[in-house]
């Protein structure tokens, strides 16, 4: 999804755009990045395929006129050539017997260069006292229970989600509090001032849209290592995203529908309906039970159409990362 703003000059983006119109900033700069990593890794491994197949995600999130544009174009042909060359061996340099971390290694560094980008404001909420204690309570806790790997990231999940909700805040302006974990129960961000509907939804879904981010990353590192630890993590980040998104109380949902008017609060739960279908994710009957209610009551919002389609992409997206919970 385009950001609204221009991270370098701040200029308002048009829906779809891949560079800023003022001054030119790449839109996925940092995506850009991880790719090209990733590119280079999986060609110096000897894996052509997938070093093309990463510079052609790459196309993708460059404007066609740029000089980027054209030079990993010219990487791609380049790259094409090479594979018609047939080895002499008959085999493919991407071969099932080569060590797991020679054939992750290109998913890894991309993962971990896409996460560099974050990791100064990630590490910022670990510099609280109250978040760092509080945490470390919550992976002891669930430590006992399920093991340290899937404890810490479980913990890493909740928190990348919560730092979500506090980056929207920053970016907004508006001042809050770091992330606090309350064992057996989840984490909070303290709101200091009061918002308007469509400010708040703008928060709510920024939590799950940066957790939906953290289950992607351990599905990439599951698909780079074969490891189902990052399988279990990757499905269990979904699955508490999409806890969530239910509209009730004063979970991520409800903030996100307090800002639909009635009319789009009807489009949404048609959307849902529709994932339940596709996905037979169970936790969509409680997402959507919940909708409908909300849909008939007399109150509404201002109506805005980039919260229905972030709520509407949210809700298909991690219900198909959740599909095996639930």
């Amino acid at each position: 999804m385009t950001p609204d703003s221009c991270s370098s000059c701040r200029t308002e983006l048009p829906p779809f755009a891949l560079a800023c119109p003022a001054c030119g900033a790449l839109i996925y700069a940092d995506r850009l990045k991880a790719l090209a990593a990733s590119a280079d890794v999986a060609a110096e491994s000897g894996d052509l395929s997938e070093s093309r197949k990463r510079l052609a995600d790459m196309l993708r999130l460059l404007p066609a006129h740029s000089r980027q544009y054209a030079t990993v174009s010219e990487r791609i042909r380049d790259l094409t050539q090479r594979l018609e060359i047939p080895t002499n061996e008959g085999l493919s340099p991407s071969s099932d017997a080569r060590p797991w971390w020679k054939r992750g290694a290109a998913g890894i560094v991309a993962v971990v260069v896409l996460l560099l980008g974050k990791l100064k404001f990630l590490l910022l909420g670990l510099t609280k006292a109250g978040t760092f204690l509080s945490m470390f309570a919550f992976f002891a806790v669930y430590w006992s229970t399920y093991g340290w790997p899937l404890a810490l990231g479980i913990v890493l999940s909740i928190y990348i989600h919560e730092m979500g909700h506090v980056a929207m805040l920053r970016g907004l302006g508006i001042d809050a509090g770091a992330p606090l974990f309350i064992p057996g129960v989840g984490a909070f961000v303290m709101l200091r001032q009061q918002v308007d509907p469509l400010t708040d939804a703008k928060i709510g879904l920024a939590g799950p849209v940066w957790g939906l981010g953290a289950a992607l990353a351990a599905l990439g590192l599951y698909a780079a290592t074969e490891a189902k630890i990052w399988f279990a993590i990757a499905q269990l980040t979904a699955f508490m995203n999409l806890f969530n998104l239910i509209p009730i109380w004063q979970l991520d949902g409800s903030r996100g529908l307090h800002a639909l008017s009635r009319s789009q609060r009807w489009t949404l739960v048609a959307a849902i309906v529709l994932a339940l279908i596709l996905t037979e994710q169970r936790m969509l009957l409680i997402v959507g039970a919940i909708a409908v209610w909300r849909a008939v009551q007399r109150e509404e919002g201002p109506g805005d159409t980039r919260v229905l389609a972030t709520f509407a992409a949210l809700v298909f997206a991690l219900s198909l990362l959740a599909r095996g919970v639930g």
